[in-house]
């Protein structure tokens, strides 16, 4: 079984890599869609019903060096352009951490270093303002949003972040792998998506990329 397994997901990372765009963007499963639910990322009232939403499933080179296959569920509308700025990070082996569905949405989320988009969730106010709630609407309860290792590319602001495993990466000119780099910038501004790190004022969001920058 594991040997079939490894099979399937060399066959899927190659097409993918290939860049057969038709075959990585497919509608959530009856099962992907309940998951979903279960784990309180989509609701009643959300602002994208599950039916607007894809299952991206893309190649990307990991922090050990191997080409693994992952899933984002993003917009339908963003899928493609979405397609080919992860086509280009894998091409320019930019590591990623983890990027699994069942790790976002299955019955024990690993949560941490996770890529990931899809939350229907409000905006998490800045770092600057302590424990504030959100009161609108996050870009990734639209599906329209990618944080790309959170770890290594924290959300801070006014000299704080809520990670304290990311502490050493609050310094950005010490380069280190999974931090985003300009080369992954330019692919998500090659589909027209705005960065957080590059925000005015003192709070900076660097995982996270955007439809509207926002």
């Amino acid at each position: 079984m594991r040997r079939l397994l490894a099979l399937v997901f060399t066959a899927a990372a190659s097409t993918v890599a290939a860049h057969t765009s038709s075959a990585a963007i497919r509608p959530l499963t009856p099962m992907q869609g309940h998951a979903v639910i279960q784990a309180h990322e989509w609701h009643a009232g959300c602002p994208v019903p599950l039916s607007g939403l894809r299952v991206l499933t893309v190649p990307y080179y990991g922090f050990d060096h191997r080409t693994h296959v992952g899933q984002l569920v993003v917009n339908a509308r963003v899928a493609r352009p979405l397609d080919t700025v992860f086509v280009k990070l894998f091409r320019i082996r930019f590591p990623i951490r983890d990027m699994h569905f069942w790790h976002e949405y299955g019955p024990h989320p690993t949560g941490g270093d996770l890529t990931a988009s899809f939350e229907c969730r409000d905006a998490v106010p800045s770092p600057c303002n302590g424990n504030a709630k959100g009161t609108s609407w996050s870009m990734h309860a639209y599906g329209e949003a990618v944080d790309i290792n959170p770890r290594e590319n924290p959300y801070v602001g006014c000299g704080m972040t809520r990670d304290k495993t990311a502490l050493s990466y609050m310094k950005r000119s010490w380069h280190r792998r999974g931090m985003v780099t300009p080369a992954v910038l330019h692919a998500f501004e090659s589909i027209g998506w705005g960065w957080g790190g590059s925000w005015y004022g003192p709070t900076k969001d660097y995982m996270h990329f955007s439809v509207n920058g926002h």
